[in-house]
Formats: structure tokens, sequence, C-alpha cells
């Protein structure tokens, strides 16, 4: 097979060719700054707005709880330390698990150097949090909690509903980095009772560098970028006009076409699954084999290298990931994988396969058998696995 095949869509996703032809006239013709008061700059004011309402719809908010921001990690750090800024008279402290993206770990090691408390909750097998654990947490001092709706590595979908539940009766507010969920599954805050969400366009075949924050109606947040009235004076700065309209119309499209393409992954995802856990041994499939999302398979494979297999994949035409994007380069296991309890030697085998509505059964076939190759070659150079046979044989 001569060409790419594209299998990294949880790092980011191609922008669509629709998309973007919605995007180009406000490069270009409807390029005026929105907080103008002449006449063409009321083009791209409408715009803005009509996004915030199509994203709105899409979640079962109110137009005016869409906040836009320069993307996920922007909301979260928003969400966590606005709601630490705002509420420290009432407490400090907030509750998280452990296997959150770092936008929300680093943030809350952040606030426990200001004096806040942080409770770091610990995740199954699966990667999931306990309720009755998360409920035990909770005490008068707690002010948020702040637990991804899907993890970006190994995929679980967490209890939502749940808990969202369970911060509304203890009075708490409950934020959920849905960076990975928005627009790949269904999402209804009102329904799942969040408070705040994050959200970012790159991750459903939007643009870079643009995102959005639910914020509840009623929840006090200050503003975390100062310096202007835009968006209702809670978040400063000229508005990314294009990626605006870009993400949502991504979000409008993936939105019309979520069952489908829900169906069309997941039967993808589960055939790749069983193939490599049937054809390759020595193989765990990482994160809750049914809630997941519906394009993530992630695996760990024992006695190889994680980065070795991403080299040869690459000169197969296969682009993979061993983890999240952002923490590449890194020499460490990835913080999800020890927290549902794999040892380090087998964390580092990991590789993250995360696929999209373009993708075919025949690339899934060219995968498997190049990953077949790819173990074999490097397990045959292992002295580990070499001793393993030895001692099993």
């Amino acid at each position: 097979m001569n060409k790419l095949i594209y299998l990294d869509n949880a790092a980011t996703t191609k922008l669509d060719a629709d998309v973007f032809e919605v995007m180009k006239p406000y490069f270009i013709e409807n390029f005026s700054n929105p907080s103008s008061v002449y006449d063409i700059a009321q083009h791209s004011k409408a715009a803005v707005e009509d996004a915030r309402e199509q994203i709105a719809n899409i979640l079962g908010a109110r137009t005016n709880e869409i906040y836009f921001t320069g993307g996920g990690s922007e909301s979260d750090n928003w969400a966590i330390k606005g709601t630490a800024e705002a509420y420290k008279t009432k407490g400090n402290h907030i509750i998280t698990s452990k296997l959150e993206h770092h936008a929300v770990l680093h943030t809350c090691q952040y606030l426990e150097k200001q004096g806040f408390e942080v409770t770091y909750l610990d995740v199954d097998a699966d990667g999931k949090i306990s309720l009755e654990e998360l409920e035990a947490a909770i005490k008068p001092e707690t002010i948020l909690i702040s637990i991804m709706f899907a993890n970006n590595e190994i995929g679980t979908i967490q209890p939502i509903k749940e808990i969202g539940a369970i911060a509304k009766k203890h009075g708490v507010l409950f934020h959920t980095d849905a960076v990975q969920a928005f627009a790949h599954v269904p999402i209804d805050v009102q329904e799942m009772n969040i408070d705040m969400l994050s959200a970012s366009g790159h991750k459903f075949n939007g643009p870079k560098g643009i995102g959005f924050m639910y914020i509840r109606k009623g929840v006090k947040i200050g503003s975390f970028i100062h310096g202007g009235a835009q968006e209702r004076s809670r978040r400063a700065g000229t508005h990314n006009v294009p990626g605006i309209v870009g993400m949502a119309a991504a979000a409008r499209l993936a939105a019309d076409a979520m069952d489908e393409r829900i169906k069309q992954e997941c039967e993808l995802r589960d055939y790749l699954i069983d193939r490599i856990l049937t054809e390759i041994p020595y193989v765990r499939l990482n994160g809750h084999r049914t809630d997941r999302l519906p394009n993530n398979a992630n695996f760990s494979f024992q006695f190889i290298e994680g980065e070795s297999l991403l080299i040869m994949l690459d000169q197969r035409g296969i682009c993979a990931s061993s983890g999240s994007a952002c923490t590449s380069g890194s020499l460490d296991p990835s913080h999800v994988l020890l927290a549902i309890g794999l040892p380090h030697e087998i964390a580092h085998g990991s590789l993250r396969l995360t696929l999209s509505h373009e993708n075919t059964k025949e690339e899934m076939d060219y995968v498997v058998e190049q990953l077949k190759f790819i173990v074999d070659r490097l397990r045959s150079m292992s002295p580990l696995y070499e001793d393993f046979v030895k001692k099993n044989s």
C-alpha cells in the first residue's frame, strides 16, 4: 500500500475541505474585526454569533454560555484557575483524577503551590474512576470536580452523567475536559449536569488554535485573559473569526453525521482490536473494551519499546503514536498507563491507533500485517524476550 495511513486522530485531525471553504472568506473578504462599529465588521460579528449558537445547540446549552478560547488547554486552565480564584472564600479543595490531560494535572499542581488542596482519584484497570470514592472525597471545602469526559490515550469514557449528579447533590461545580469527546459522542450539558466544558476545534476536523468553553449561567468565574471587552468581558483578545467559523462548521458536520460515524468507526475499531489481540501474542488492550471512544484503540506490546515501533510503522507509511502528543519526546512512560496499573516495562511498549471515518478495512488489514512483522522483528532482537521464551518453552 503506497498511500499514507493516518491513525493519529487523537493528536489532531485533518481540516475538512468543506470547512476550509467556509473559512476562506473570513481571511480575505470579511476580514474585519467584529468588535469594530462599521458595517462590514457586523458581518464578522454576525458570523461569530452564528457559530456560538451552532455550538450551543449541539451541547443543549444557551448561546450566552459559550465562550471562544485559543484551545482546550486554555479552556482547562480557565475552568480550574477561574474557579479557584472565584470560590476561594468558600473552600480550597479540588477533586480530579490521576489520568487527566496535563492541561488539568499541571494546573492543579500549580494551584497546590498556591495553597489549594487537590485530591487525585485512582482509576481501575480500565481507567474508570469509582463513583463511591469520588463522593467520599467531597468535603465542605470542595469547590470543583474536574474529570475528563474521555481519555485521550486509552479512550475510556467516564460515567459523566453520574459524576454530574453527585456534584450537583453536594453543591460542587463540575468541569469536564471534553476535548476528545465533543463532536465524537453525544453530549447534553443539561442532562449530564455539567457546569463547565472544554473543547478544541482541531480534534473534530476543524482548525487548530481555536476552542471554546461552556460555562453554565450562574457560575461565577472571572476573566482569564484581561485586556478587552470581547466574549462579554470574560476573555479578552481579538476574535479569531476564521477559526471560530471553521470550528462551528466542523462541529455541525460532525454532529449531523455522528450516528453514522460512530457506527462506522466502532466497526473498524473492533475489527482492528480483534485482529491484533488474536494474531499477536503478549499484547493487551488498554482502556475499557466497550465504554471507549469510537475511534480509539490502545495496546501494550511486551518486550518492545514503543518508540522503535512508531519509527518502523512510519517507514511503512503508518502514522501512530504512543500516547498524548503533548508529551512526545518524554522518556517517561505514560502517566495514564501507570495509573491503570501497568508496570514501566509494559507501559513503554504502548501504541495508540486513533482512526477516522475516512479509514478503511483494507487499511486496517495492512496495519495488522505490518504490526505482526514489526513486533516479531523487534522481539527477535530483545534479550528479555529470548529469556522469556527459554523459560516458557
